[in-house]
C-alpha cells in the first residue's frame, strides 16, 4: 500500500504497558492509529511498529516523528524524534479535540495523571477569520509517584486473579447494585480485601465493581489531593475503555454525561498530542528538512543493550533439586492403591488465595493422591473440582476417616467439607516439615500472597514472621510480572532466569519499587531473561 501524501507526521507514545502510534497529515487527518502491547519490550515494540509504518510510508515523506511516554525520552535521540512531556502531549490533544475541557484524567498501564486546564489568554487571533483560537494552558497537574494502585496494570492483575479478561471485568462491574468497599490507597491492601471477599463467597460482579470504585476514590483522594475537578472532565488513556471505571468516576465525581467526556481516540491522545506539538514547532522549517534518522541507531542500541551482560551474579540451580529429576515418584513418595482392599485415608486441604491443594495420605503418612488447582477467586469450586478428580482417581478403594483444612480459606472450606480439624498455616507447615525431618529448624514458605519464616526447636514452633500485607516476594507478584512481559510462569520463567548471565539489579523491599526498576531496565533495553533473573 503506497501513499501519495506530500508529507506525513508520526506520533508514538511508548508506555510501560502499551505503545500507541498515529500517522497524521498536515491537516491533522488521522491516517493510521495503532495500539500495541509492549510485553516487557518497549524499545523492540517501538522499533517493530515504526518498521511496519515505514513499510507503507517512504522515509522521504516523513516530515516529523514525535515521541512521548516513559520510553519516549530514550528513543527520541536515537531516531531523531521530537520528545514531548506526557502532560503537554495529553493537553495538546485535548486542546485540539475538546478545547472546552477543564480537567483531564489520564490512566495508563502504570501511570495516572490529573491535568487542570485553563483558557490561554495569550492565544492569537486567526489571520483568516479574526476569531481568537481556543488555546488552553496547563494550570496545574499531579501524577502518581511510584504506586501502581488505580492504574491499568493493577486492574489487569485483578482481572487475571478472577479468571476474567479486562473486557469482561469492565462489563461485569455494571451488574453490581451494591459494590463493597475495597481499599484503594494501595494495590496490596486492595488484593487483601479481594481475598477476604472471595473467601466470603461475594459475587464476582460486586468485587470488580468495588475495585472500580476504589480506583476512582483513590485517584480523587491521592492524586486530586483536594483539587477542584472543574467541568467538563475528560477521561483518557487505556483505562478509559473500562465501562466499570467510567461509571465509578461519574458517580464519585458526581458528573452527568455532558460533563464527562471520553475522547474518541482516548488511547492515542498522548501520541496525537506529541505529534501536534511537534508540528507547531516545525511549521516554520523548510518542508524538505526532517530530523527523522530512521531506525538504524535504535537497532544498534537494542543490540548493544543485549551484549552488555552487566548486572548481579547469575543464578544457579541447586544440585539434586526435585525439578531436575525426570522421575518424581521417589520424591513425592506416592503409593499405588491395591484393587483388593480399601485403604483408610486422611484428607488434607490447603486453600490459598492463589492455589488450592488437596491430598490424601494413608495411616502411615504415605501420599495416596494429590491435586494442585488454581483458586481463581472461587475456593468452593476449586475444592469441589479437586475432590472430584481425586474421587475419580481413587474410586472406592479408599475410606476417608478424617479431614483437615488450612490456608486463608480454611474456615469456609472446613465448614464445607465437615473438617475434623482446622489449623493455621504456621502450625500446618511446621507439623509437616517436622514430620518429614525432625531435625528441621528453619522453614521458608512462599505462596501466592503470603511468605513465612518459621523457626523450630525440637519440632516445636519457637518463632515465626509473615508478610503483613505486602506481596513483594510472593508467587502472585512473580506471576503478574511474568504475564506483563509475556512469558509463562511455569518452566519458561525459571528456564529464562537460570540461563541469564547478568540479571538486572532491582529493589528488594516493595513490589512498587521493584516494578519501577523493571520499567527502567525495560526502557534501557534489558532482555526478558535479565528481568526475570533479576526478579
Amino acid at each position: 500500500m503506497s501513499h501519495n501524501s506530500p508529507e506525513v507526521f508520526i506520533g508514538i507514545d511508548i508506555g510501560s504497558v502499551s505503545t500507541n502510534t498515529v500517522v497524521v497529515t498536515l491537516d491533522k487527518e488521522i491516517l493510521e492509529e495503532h495500539y500495541t502491547r509492549t510485553k516487557g519490550q518497549p524499545l523492540e515494540t517501538a522499533r517493530d511498529v515504526l518498521a511496519d509504518v515505514l513499510s507503507r510510508y517512504p522515509i522521504e515523506i516523513i516530515r516529523v516523528v514525535a515521541a512521548t511516554g516513559t520510553g519516549g525520552k530514550t528513543i527520541a535521540p536515537l531516531i531523531g524524534a521530537y520528545f514531548t512531556n506526557e502532560v503537554i502531549a495529553q493537553s495538546k490533544a485535548v486542546e485540539y479535540f475538546h478545547p472546552d475541557v477543564r480537567t483531564v484524567i489520564e490512566m495508563g498501564g502504570e501511570d495516572a495523571k490529573l491535568i487542570l486546564l485553563a483558557p490561554d489568554d495569550t492565544a492569537v487571533r486567526s489571520q483568516e477569520s479574526g476569531v481568537r483560537s481556543k488555546k488552553i494552558r496547563v494550570e496545574d497537574f499531579a501524577m502518581n509517584s511510584v504506586c501502581a494502585a488505580g492504574t491499568g496494570s493493577f486492574l489487569d492483575q485483578q482481572a487475571t486473579r478472577l479468571g476474567l479478561t479486562i473486557e469482561q471485568f469492565g462489563e461485569l462491574a455494571l451488574k453490581s447494585k451494591n459494590p463493597p468497599r475495597v481499599a484503594g490507597r494501595c494495590s496490596v491492601f486492595a488484593k487483601s480485601d479481594m481475598i477476604h471477599l472471595q473467601q466470603a463467597a461475594t459475587p464476582d460482579y460486586d468485587i470488580v465493581a468495588g475495585l472500580c470504585y476504589a480506583v476512582a476514590r483513590n485517584f480523587k483522594s491521592t492524586i486530586g489531593r483536594g483539587k477542584t475537578f472543574l467541568k467538563p472532565v475528560a477521561f483518557q488513556g487505556g483505562v478509559a475503555a473500562n465501562p466499570g471505571v467510567r461509571k465509578a468516576f461519574r458517580d464519585v465525581l458526581e458528573l452527568n454525561d455532558d460533563e464527562f467526556i471520553i475522547p474518541e481516540r482516548f488511547t492515542s491522545m498522548g501520541a496525537l498530542g506529541a505529534v501536534f506539538t511537534a508540528m507547531e514547532k516545525t511549521n516554520k522549517m523548510p518542508s524538505h528538512v526532517s530530523g527523522f534518522k530512521g531506525l538504524k541507531e535504535l537497532e544498534e542500541y537494542i543490540a548493544s543493550g543485549r551484549k552488555k551482560g552487566k548486572g548481579i551474579d547469575p543464578l544457579s540451580r541447586p544440585e539434586n533439586h526435585p525439578s531436575q529429576k525426570k522421575d518424581k515418584s521417589d520424591y513425592w513418595g506416592q503409593i499405588i492403591l491395591s484393587p483388593l482392599e480399601k485403604v483408610n485415608v486422611y484428607l488434607g486441604i490447603d486453600i490459598g488465595s492463589v492455589s488450592t491443594n488437596v491430598i490424601l495420605i494413608d495411616e502411615h503418612s504415605k501420599l495416596i493422591a494429590r491435586r494442585y488447582l488454581s483458586t481463581a477467586g472461587r475456593p468452593i469450586e476449586a475444592v469441589r473440582q479437586g475432590l472430584k478428580e481425586i474421587g475419580e482417581e481413587c474410586g472406592d478403594k479408599v475410606n476417608v476417616i478424617g479431614a483437615g483444612t488450612t490456608g486463608s480459606g480454611r474456615y469456609l472450606i472446613g465448614d464445607f467439607v465437615g473438617a475434623d480439624c482446622i489449623r493455621n498455616e504456621i502450625t500446618a507447615q511446621a507439623t509437616a516439615a517436622a514430620h518429614i525431618d525432625p531435625t528441621v529448624d528453619t522453614i521458608f514458605e512462599i505462596g501466592g500472597q503470603d511468605s513465612k519464616y518459621i523457626a523450630l526447636k525440637d519440632s516445636v514452633v519457637v518463632d515465626f514472621e509473615m508478610n503483613k500485607v505486602c506481596a513483594a516476594g510472593t508467587g502472585s507478584f512473580l506471576e503478574e510480572q511474568a504475564e506483563r512481559i509475556g512469558i509463562k510462569i511455569r518452566e519458561e520463567f525459571s528456564n529464562l532466569a537460570l540461563s541469564c548471565a547478568g540479571p538486572a539489579s532491582m529493589g528488594e523491599r516493595c513490589t512498587v519499587f521493584i516494578e519501577s526498576d523493571m520499567i527502567h531496565h525495560q526502557q534501557k533495553g534489558a532482555g526478558k531473561d535479565e528481568l526475570v533473573a533479576g526478579l
